[in-house]
């Protein structure tokens, strides 16, 4: 069995590779002793000086729904990705209900989606009446494989919304060429994916609309909150006044829109981070490099690392490997367990296709026999942390709690 050994920081670690329950296990010799417990989250929120600072000014100014904080984020934000318009919202998933009632869906119509994401890339389409269906992924990147999207166009798609899933893009040339092709819209769900960047484009200047997400464990986080991009004058206005209740000025409705406001706190927690971004994006980087680089002998025993595309800049929003348990001898969930019990939180990003959620029994069954890809990812998918207030000190555990857990 092939051993090989490295140095860290004067701690000496034999690393074998080999199947789990056997005794030569990848990680420690039999008899070495197992890393102690450490806590290491699966996220950690930034917070500054800056932002309680920030926070504390807005709650004494009495101004706190969609006010000049909110103005300041979204000129932050696009002048960071080279947009025209940045519409800041409540959510992430109220940004991807706004695109597509902005750019007019309706029941009846439908639109092409991976079923390969967190629920609201498809439930947002729901909202509007309409459909989505499900496309499968590229084993690789997790991404919507655009070879399969075409023969799923039917008279009534109006749409593609591909997902940039854990802070890599999508291959959004091919999907370009096939909007433009049949005359459909791309609303990308960039949730996971704020700096990142497709062929040197930013994401959030691509396509017709763009949704972002500021969710607490975002790679730039407002606790709560989302904002869209497009280039678009019409659009936008839409937009704008789609999250404000519909309306054009105060009282004179001309829409029928929606409560999706940000509020001034979190703008002003979010304006603090937008200086930060490429600073948390190396580090995720960096963070992503460490683990590959020392868990790289696994790639032959069943455990796939992440790819990157050479057409990308991925900005790891997560760090997801795949486990094949035919050949580890263990399964993902096993894995899971014994890393937490070293205190290494993970995830499992996502644990069920989205078609196969309780609230749509019944509604889409037909498509798990034509997303394989999915239904594997589904079953052999974990994240490990990535984030960037990670130590040196966690990534050695992190990858040392592995080592033990394949003992």
């Amino acid at each position: 069995m092939p051993l090989s050994l490295f140095k860290r920081q004067g701690i000496n670690c034999i690393l074998g590779i080999g199947r789990y329950g056997k005794e030569d296990i990848m990680g420690y010799a039999k008899n070495s002793p197992l890393p102690s417990f450490r806590r290491v989250p699966m996220a950690k929120p930034y917070h500054s000086p800056e932002i309680e600072d920030s926070v504390m000014s807005v709650i004494r100014s009495g101004r706190l729904i969609q006010g000049q904080k909110v103005m300041d984020f979204e000129n932050a934000l696009a002048e960071y990705i080279g947009c025209k318009h940045v519409i800041a919202v409540s959510s992430g998933t109220s940004a991807l209900h706004l695109a597509f009632l902005a750019l007019g869906v309706k029941p009846g119509d439908e639109v092409i989606t991976t079923p390969f994401s967190f629920v609201s890339s498809a439930t947002a389409i729901l909202y509007c009446g309409a459909k989505p269906v499900f496309v499968d992924i590229d084993p690789k990147t997790f991404n919507i494989d655009p070879a399969l999207i075409e023969q799923s166009i039917t008279p009534r798609t109006v749409g593609i919304e591909p997902v940039h899933l854990y802070g890599q893009p999508a291959d959004m040339d091919a999907i370009e060429a096939i909007a433009e092709k049949h005359n459909l819209f791309i609303v990308e769900d960039a949730a996971q994916a704020i700096g990142a960047e497709y062929k040197a484009r930013k994401i959030g200047t691509i396509g017709d609309i763009t949704c972002f997400s500021t969710y607490t464990t975002k790679n730039l986080h407002t606790m709560e909150g989302g904002f869209l991009t497009t280039s678009d004058d019409d659009i936008a206005m839409r937009l704008r006044r789609l999250r404000n209740i519909g309306q054009e000025s105060k009282y004179n409705h001309t829409l029928i829109g929606y409560n999706y406001r940000m509020t001034e706190v979190a703008a002003s927690v979010g304006i603090a981070q937008v200086q930060l971004i490429d600073e948390f994006s190396r580090r995720r980087q960096a963070n992503a490099a460490y683990i590959t680089r020392e868990l790289s002998m696994l790639e032959k025993e069943g455990i796939t690392l992440p790819y990157i595309s050479p057409d990308s800049k991925h900005v790891f929003h997560q760090y997801t490997i795949m486990i094949d348990s035919d050949m580890t001898g263990f399964t993902r969930d096993t894995l899971s367990d014994s890393l937490n019990s070293f205190g290494v939180e993970t995830g499992m990003h996502y644990p069920a296709p989205i078609y196969t959620q309780p609230c749509f029994e019944g509604c889409f069954d037909s498509f798990g026999s034509l997303c394989p890809v999915t239904e594997k990812a589904s079953r052999t998918v974990l994240s490990l942390p990535v984030h960037p207030c990670l130590t040196e000190k966690d990534l050695e555990h992190i990858v040392q709690a592995f080592q033990a857990s394949l003992r």
